[in-house]
Order: C-alpha cells, then sequence, then structure tokens
C-alpha cells in the first residue's frame, strides 16, 4: 500500500509541474516519440479532446516531435483550463503561457486590424477566408500581433462559420432576432453586428457562456457548429439557425519570449510543423461540419437555413461605422481576395 501512495504522490506532483511550469525539461510521460529530458510546449485550447482544435494541435505535436527527434514535445490543456481567451493571450505576451489557440475576437484588442474578421460577411467561402490568411494580409497581421501583443502566429487555423443558437424560437429573418438577450465575445465590431440583427448584445467571457444560457440570463449565442457540439450548447439551446455571418479564424500561437528562447534549427521545427498541422487541422475542420450538423439534430436541435440576403442587409451600417476604422482599403482587399 505505502508503494502505491508513494507512486500517486509523485504522479500528483509530476501533474501539477506540467501545469505551473512554462517549456519544461520534463519527459512528458508515456509519449514514446519525446526523447528523455524532451522541452514541453504547454498549449491551451478552448475546446475539448477530439474537437477540430485538438486535431490541430495533435498534428502539431506530432510533426514537431518528428521534426526535433523528439527533443520538443507539445502538451494540450483542454476546455480553458490554462484561463479564458483573452487570459491566455495576454499570459502569452508576458510569457507566462506558452502557447495557445485562440479565436481573433480577444486579439482585436491588441491590434484593430484583426477587427476585420469581426466583420459580417466579410467572405463566403472559407477557400477565400484561406487565401486572405496564407497571403500578404495574413502575414502584415502577424506581423502586427507579434510587435503589439508580444505573440508569435504560428499558424492561422480556423474555428470554422459562426451560426446563432437560441432557446426562445426559429431564426429565418434578422425580425426574428428582435429582443433575444443574446451573448456576443468581447468584440465592439461584435455587439454592434448583434444589435444591427435587433437582439440585446451583451459581451461575456467565454467560460461564462454554458451556465448564463442554462440560467436564461442569456438567451442565444454563436459559434462554428463544432465548438456547438463540443460544448453540448444543445442541451440549453432549442434551436440552431445557421447565419454563417462570419468565418472565424482560430490562430495557433506562441509567447514570443518563448519562442525567441529557441534556437534558430528549433525555431523552424516549430514553424514547419505548424504549417503542417494547420492545413491538417482545417481538412479536419471541414470533414466535421456536415457529421457536426446531423449530430445536432439527432440531439435535438431544430436546424434553420435563413435567406442570407436580409442579414447582409442588416449590417450594412457596421460597416459604414467599421471600415473607416480597422481599414476601408484592407476590407476591400480582403473582400475582393481571388481564391
Amino acid at each position: 500500500m505505502n508503494k502505491i501512495l508513494k507512486w500517486l504522490t509523485l504522479t500528483m506532483l509530476l501533474s501539477i509541474g506540467v501545469l505551473v511550469t512554462g517549456c519544461s525539461s520534463d519527459n512528458t510521460g508515456g509519449n514514446a516519440s519525446a526523447g528523455e529530458g524532451a522541452k514541453t510546449i504547454n498549449v491551451s485550447l478552448p475546446l475539448g479532446p477530439e474537437s477540430h482544435h485538438d486535431a490541430g494541435v495533435q498534428k502539431f505535436k506530432e510533426e514537431l516531435e518528428k521534426n526535433t527527434d523528439g527533443s520538443l514535445t507539445v502538451v494540450p490543456h483542454y476546455n480553458n483550463e490554462l484561463g479564458g481567451e483573452r487570459e491566455v493571450v495576454e499570459g502569452m505576451g508576458i510569457g507566462t503561457i506558452d502557447a495557445g489557440i485562440s479565436s481573433t475576437g480577444p486579439i482585436g484588442g491588441f491590434v484593430q486590424e484583426v477587427m476585420m474578421w469581426d466583420m459580417p460577411y466579410l467572405v463566403d467561402e472559407a477557400e477565400q477566408a484561406y487565401a486572405i490568411l496564407d497571403g500578404d494580409i495574413g502575414d502584415e497581421l502577424a506581423g502586427k500581433i507579434e510587435k503589439q501583443a508580444n505573440v508569435v502566429v504560428l499558424g492561422w487555423m480556423e474555428n470554422g462559420f459562426r451560426n446563432e443558437t437560441n432557446s426562445v424560437r426559429p431564426v429565418e429573418t434578422p425580425e426574428d432576432l428582435k429582443g433575444i438577450k443574446h451573448r456576443t465575445q468581447e468584440s465592439k465590431v461584435q455587439i454592434d453586428t448583434w444589435e444591427a440583427f435587433g437582439t440585446n448584445a451583451t459581451p461575456m467571457a467565454w467560460p461564462e457562456v454554458y451556465t448564463a444560457l442554462q440560467q436564461k440570463v442569456m438567451e442565444s449565442q454563436e459559434n462554428p457548429l463544432a465548438t456547438i457540439l463540443d460544448v453540448r450548447f444543445y442541451e440549453v439551446q432549442d434551436y440552431l439557425n445557421l447565419t454563417k455571418h462570419v468565418y472565424s479564424p482560430a490562430p495557433l500561437l506562441m509567447s514570443k519570449q518563448l519562442f525567441d528562447s529557441f534556437t534558430d534549427e528549433e525555431q523552424e521545427a516549430i514553424m514547419q510543423a505548424a504549417k503542417v498541422a494547420t492545413k491538417h487541422q482545417r481538412i479536419a475542420s471541414q470533414d466535421m461540419e456536415e457529421d457536426v450538423k446531423k449530430q445536432l439534430v439527432e440531439k435535438g436541435m431544430t436546424v434553420t437555413e435563413p435567406n442570407l440576403e436580409k442579414f447582409k442587409k442588416a449590417v450594412e451600417p457596421v460597416y459604414e461605422k467599421w471600415a473607416p476604422e480597422i481599414g476601408e482599403e484592407l476590407i476591400k482587399e480582403a473582400r475582393n481576395t481571388e481564391y
């Protein structure tokens, strides 16, 4: 019995060590690909295992270990274990968190041009978003994020197109959203968008959303289908409305302080692993889409596919207000990107 207690105590101490340290020299334990004394990069994920986020991080881990002969490895921390997205981005900026996936909403507080991705109906297809992110605009945004937030963009993974859910009624037109209590991310553009749709829009930190919907403090939220399933919003929301109002990137980010601590060879290995993982994650995200929709129907959600023209018309004032602030030429270039 004493041996068992000793083993359990050691295991708990090692687990705590992973959580409180940044890039460590501890072995990851049970990972055959990681060498003895491998440096560990702890990565924060908003979602859980087997999510489209996890698909990207697991591929990143696999490629990184392969590229470094196991001297660098990755440990994912799921479901905001290390904090909400804003906390994680801020933590990376000051070097207390290694790496993480975040939506672009919180990053807009550091780099105003990133708020472009909060603009409703900026793109109609995922392929157009990829062309923007993988081209000059994506490079420009990544450079500004690194300079102004002290965070390195390793790759532009995706959340996907966001859709509205609520516990009140199906939505065919913006008029159906009038008066509904809607949760937005902490983004002024998003607040204005949902007010243009007629909701009572309120920003709320991500970890609080499920409980707010459960308690009817909020009645509505919006997210990609994979997130809606992963967070089990079907338990507290009856209606899924395929508004596809925003395409949401989910950049894989790393503390610049940590990134700069690696050798040139390690930095190259990290960037190459992230490039492969980003492509893999996007494919996994798209492959999940139809299956996830079917699962949400099976779990009792009523799915509506509204005509989007009225929604696009409703948010024209958002462009009139925010395009000059974010950059009219930037938005024009993005909307005209060929793919």
